[in-house]
């Protein structure tokens, strides 16, 4: 018998026996032992005089602020905002300045001239160009040779 012909049986046996019910039911089957657990947890229980021992040995502290403090962090603070340039503060006022203004003169009711509504609009696209343009996509210069992986 050839290597594949054992497979070939093997392979039959198997899709001959795919509906077949299983021998054995499972509640037959044996739980093995590790599986178990316990119904409870154990607890300890402190009697009165090994409270007394644990109380000498440890300092006194309140029940209250260990619930409060457990699982609680407290991050650190955070670095300070990076400093910037000028024309980076104006691109930001150009940004926000352009619609806020036209927001403003809706709800007034101010009657906007031609040349009011051409500057809002250029400058808030103008400043989103600006702060496009100045956000860099190149390393950074202090790299060195070899920058590793940059994401």
């Amino acid at each position: 018998m050839t290597p594949q012909s054992d497979e070939d049986e093997v392979w039959r046996q198997i899709v001959a026996s795919f509906n077949d019910t299983a021998e054995r039911d499972s509640a037959d089957q044996p739980w093995p032992d590790s599986e178990n657990v316990p119904a409870e947890p154990t607890r300890r229980v402190v009697k009165p005089s090994e409270e007394a021992e644990l109380d000498q040995d440890e300092p006194e502290r309140d029940q209250d602020d260990e619930d409060e403090d457990e699982g609680h962090f407290e991050p650190p603070p955070p670095p300070p905002l990076p400093k910037l340039d000028l024309p980076t503060k104006l691109a930001w006022v150009a940004l926000f300045g352009g619609p806020a203004y036209l927001l403003v003169a809706a709800m007034a009711s101010w009657q906007m001239e031609g040349w009011a509504l051409f500057t809002a609009v250029a400058a808030f696209i103008g400043g989103f160009v600006a702060l496009v343009v100045r956000m860099g996509d190149g390393p950074p210069n202090d790299s060195g040779w070899d920058d590793g992986a940059v994401l």
